[in-house]
């Protein structure tokens, strides 16, 4: 899996199990929701700081965006 998928993957699991909706994640973290939406489809490249920011706003560490056996299972469970 591409690490940007992978980032966006688990960017959009946070956030959903946080019940947050991306305009208001958008709101809350400082970013346009656009830039938000594209992190989430994996066409964005965030820099490192983008990372900690994000994870910072969804209450999590770094290193949970980039877990892979977390993003292949919410996106297989995803697509079902």
């Amino acid at each position: 899996m591409d690490i940007r998928k992978r980032i966006g993957w688990n960017v959009r699991r946070l956030r959903k199990e946080r019940e947050i909706t991306q305009e208001d994640f958008a709101t809350d973290s400082g970013f346009d929701r656009g830039y938000i939406s594209g992190v989430e489809r994996g066409v964005r490249n965030p820099s490192i700081l983008v990372l900690e920011r994000i994870a910072n706003a969804l209450g999590a560490d770094v290193a949970e965006l980039l877990d892979i056996a977390k993003a292949e299972k919410f996106s297989k469970a995803s697509r079902r």
